[in-house]
């Protein structure tokens, strides 16, 4: 698994894309195997948003990068509203069928973008753990990609320049080091699972979950917040 110390000065322009690619081959044959009344189920982590909701948000916003769509305003709630209503006439296989392509089309397009886009990528992943938890499907927020994910949440969390926190996980062999390394402040320090960790970063509900964040608050991690 690439470290954070690895990603800290030379960003590895492909991982987005290798990241969402990965993600698209666990996650669409998932959702083409659910039946239509699934796609109603309410997604916790986004309130008043159904499984087709996300995922028809997570297909128009990829689309936009790929068809390089940035007005004003974009990505706000009100944005994603009108993104959302104007697939409701959309069946749910088309709104898979788009995923499908922007997941494959956008990453290179991330990619290429310097870095600014990354939280695009790695927002992309972290809806489809909210849509595996509201379809009760294992491995939200972990899997086969999720190396790739903290790979590249490192690289996020420093360009940011949030606040240094080494984490200690249950289920990584090597410790992770996130955020900006220097200045004054000491790292704050978190140990626990991976997911947890990712739930964190994502402002996602945490309730149930065993792990100990010391020197530093949730409120200062979630990459989301603006």
């Amino acid at each position: 698994m690439t470290t954070p110390a690895d990603v800290y000065d030379v960003r590895d322009p492909e991982l987005p894309g290798r990241l969402l690619a990965t993600e698209r081959d666990e996650l669409v044959p998932l959702l083409r195997a659910r039946k239509d009344e699934d796609f109603a189920l309410p997604v916790t982590a986004c309130p008043g948003w159904t499984v087709r909701d996300v995922l028809a948000h997570c297909s128009s916003a990829l689309i936009r990068v790929v068809e390089n769509r940035f007005e004003k305003g974009v990505f706000s709630p009100e944005s994603n509203d009108r993104d959302i209503a104007e697939r409701a006439d959309w069946t749910n296989a088309q709104v898979v069928d788009e995923l499908e392509r922007g997941m494959t089309e956008a990453g290179p397009v991330i990619g290429r973008a310097g870095g600014v886009l990354d939280r695009i990528a790695l927002g992309e992943w972290v809806h489809a753990g909210d849509v595996r938890v509201a379809l009760g499907e294992p491995g939200a927020y972990a899997g086969r990609s999720q190396s790739q994910a903290l790979a590249l949440l490192a690289t996020i969390t420093h360009d940011l320049g949030l606040v240094p926190l080494h984490a200690d996980l249950d289920d990584v062999d090597e410790p992770l080091r996130l955020g900006e390394a220097g200045g004054d402040r000491p790292p704050g320090r978190f140990i626990g699972d991976a997911a947890t960790l990712v739930r964190l970063y994502a402002g996602r509900p945490v309730d149930g979950a065993a792990f100990e964040l010391a020197g530093v608050a949730a409120a200062e991690l979630n990459i989301f917040g603006d």
